[in-house]
């Protein structure tokens, strides 16, 4: 029912309120009318239930499952790499494998879509210019860092607003350096949070680490614990270190620490594999990175 009395029926459509959720409105005077007295309500159911959409466990980080072994990608832009041709982010294990079972070197395939491998940073770069035109937000985002590597931050904010607003969650991390350091856009302190909390809410640990230092030097410390123990639960390595300090400080019950220690070290065990530790001895024994 409507705020006014009205019941919604074939010919009345009510509108619920997009940000508490908890009144429903038959139209817009309806809703300018009872604004004045739904304001502060409003407000403070909106922010219990943002509240309750960062605070909630991800399933698994915002890098989500390498598309060829299914298992979840690991923490660490060393580990993992995107394929120019497809878009996809594979394990560095996957490639590895990949790579050793090509008779020719010089004729290595994606391992995923099987194109021919680049052979130059120009065939790389059309690529990438290739799934842009297809509104691919991985290679979006790509295009942004490198603009933003070469100093060129108002092109790279504009590829990662494009990306954020395609629902890439690296790309809202990037966006919260851009307005948190004045790069390519005026600084802004609300707006850099804001793109922190979407990529923390996506499963980004270093977001939420980052979020975590930042209610810490505000005093808020539940808060902090709070995101560093997702963090840590999702694998994230600095987020476990400030449970320990808190924990050794007397901020989290021996109970806590413990379940984020175990939740910690099986995440970090279910992205291993032996074709991944395989890469990893080989590109460690030559001094290579594919990435």
């Amino acid at each position: 029912m409507c705020t006014c009395g009205v019941e919604e029926c074939d010919d009345i459509k009510l509108k619920t309120c997009t940000a508490c959720k908890s009144v429903r409105y038959c139209g817009v005077k309806c809703q300018k009318n009872h604004r004045p007295e739904h304001k502060r309500a409003c407000k403070k159911r909106a922010a219990e239930l943002r509240d309750e959409l960062l605070f909630t466990q991800p399933e698994s980080s915002h890098l989500g499952d390498c598309p060829i072994c299914m298992i979840p990608l690991p923490l660490g832009a060393e580990k993992s790499i995107m394929m120019t041709c497809c878009g996809k982010v594979v394990c560095l294990g996957c490639d590895h494998a990949n790579a050793k079972r090509e008779m020719n070197p010089l004729d290595v395939k994606c391992p995923f879509c099987r194109k021919p491998a680049p052979k130059m940073d120009e065939e790389m770069e059309e690529n990438i210019m290739k799934r842009i035109e297809v509104n691919d937000p991985v290679a979006m985002r790509e295009q942004g860092i490198e603009y933003y590597n070469k100093g060129d931050y108002s092109n790279a904010f504009e590829y990662y607003t494009k990306a954020a607003k395609l629902g890439d969650i690296e790309a809202h991390y990037e966006l919260a350096w851009c307005y948190g350091l004045g790069h390519g856009v005026e600084e802004d302190a609300k707006k850099e949070i804001h793109h922190l909390e979407e990529a923390a809410i996506g499963g980004h640990p270093i977001a939420r680490y980052n979020l975590g230092l930042y209610k810490e030097s505000n005093g808020r410390i539940e808060r902090a614990i709070k995101h560093w123990i997702i963090a840590a639960n999702l694998g994230h390595d600095a987020s476990i270190k400030e449970l320990k300090r808190e924990y050794a400080g007397g901020a989290i019950s021996k109970e806590n620490f413990a379940s984020s220690l175990r939740a910690h070290q099986a995440a970090a065990d279910a992205t291993k594999s032996p074709q991944r530790e395989a890469a990893e001895e080989y590109y460690r024994r030559w001094g290579q990175n594919r990435c």
